[in-house]
């Protein structure tokens, strides 16, 4: 019975979706422009122009947005964290990308060189629309790739990539796929993925909290919701090697203590989702507890927030939020 429950659960979703907040045009289209390639440009919003030179920088804060596109609001919430950091504003830069849709283009008459994906694509690292196929994590590669620039950033020392909701779904991911730790090593500059209340999360084994449900649904393990038919150039790789790589990085995980709803509207419930869990607490909690069961109980660092639900500000603006993106103390769960 929950299985044609949970069956039927997805399929009101998928109806749901026509009408989704998610298909409207965004208000704001971020101030800036970054070239990817030649060609390609990602917008964005900035706590100063990227293109300048940022001598006293010593920390960069990526913030992803979630479904909304939204980018102009996390950007406002990163800049909020920052101030509340310790750090002096001209420390820290704050960095919101936006992945557009065709939508946002057409509504604000953007470039034909500005990159678009697929409403909900972008989240797991799908391929542009136009002007190109690169896909949304060759563009965090090129973003976090030019701050390796020692001319422009003398003094960087870490950069921090955080997400909440559909922006938690890209951190995760990104932090199996990307190559931006790479781009780092050489000049010895840390870097910090932080995920906040995705609805899902890339699963290395087969394994699902709920084996019903995932035995009901034939395509819980593709990617992004597990290893099987996983993108290039994961797909050279065993999903085994791919784990350790990811236990290897320095990942935070934030996960509200009331985002328990299991009917929340932005909640992601098709059947590879719910194979995860019935809400986004269960979920996360579930995944780390696998991957630590796995990996040993030290992997990762895991802050449950008590109280706040599915609200960005709330969780990067609590003490543990500021301890994750700024290793600001009060949060006894993530202290070293």
């Amino acid at each position: 019975m929950c299985v044609f429950m949970a069956v039927g659960q997805a399929q009101a979703q998928a109806q749901a979706q026509e009408h989704a907040p998610n298909r409207r045009a965004v208000r704001s289209v971020g101030d800036q422009s970054f070239k990817v390639a030649p060609g390609e440009t990602l917008r964005l919003f900035g706590s100063a122009p990227l293109a300048g030179r940022h001598p006293d920088v010593v920390q960069i804060l990526v913030i992803i947005h979630g479904r909304l596109r939204n980018a102009d609001t996390y950007f406002r919430t990163g800049v909020k964290a920052a101030e509340a950091s310790g750090l002096r504003a001209e420390q820290v830069l704050v960095i919101a990308p936006q992945f557009l849709a065709d939508v946002d283009v057409q509504a604000h008459g953007l470039l034909a060189t500005t990159l678009r994906w697929s409403l909900e694509g972008w989240e797991g690292g799908s391929a542009a629309l136009a002007p190109a196929p690169r896909s949304s994590f060759a563009a965090l590669d090129a973003l976090l790739g030019s701050f390796v620039d020692v001319d422009r950033f003398p003094r960087l020392a870490r950069v921090v990539i955080a997400g909440h909701s559909g922006g938690g779904q890209v951190v995760q991911r990104y932090a199996i796929a990307g190559r931006a730790d790479a781009q780092f090593a050489g000049r010895g500059i840390a870097l910090r993925y932080v995920v906040a209340n995705p609805s899902s999360y890339a699963w290395f084994t087969d394994e699902r909290p709920r084996p019903d449900i995932a035995a009901a649904c034939p395509g819980y393990d593709r990617w992004k919701y597990g290893m099987s038919e996983r993108p290039a150039p994961l797909d050279a790789r065993e999903p085994a090697d791919i784990e350790r790589a990811y236990v290897a990085r320095d990942v935070t995980y934030l996960l509200g203590g009331a985002d328990t709803d299991p009917q929340h509207p932005a909640l992601d419930r098709s059947c590879a989702a719910l194979a995860q869990g019935a809400f986004r607490l269960e979920r996360g909690q579930a995944f780390v507890g696998a991957l630590r069961a796995r990996n040993g109980a030290a992997t990762h660092r895991l802050a449950v927030i008590p109280g706040v639900g599915h609200e960005a500000g709330r969780m990067f603006g609590s003490d543990c939020g500021l301890a994750a993106l700024f290793d600001r103390p009060g949060c006894p769960a993530l202290a070293r």
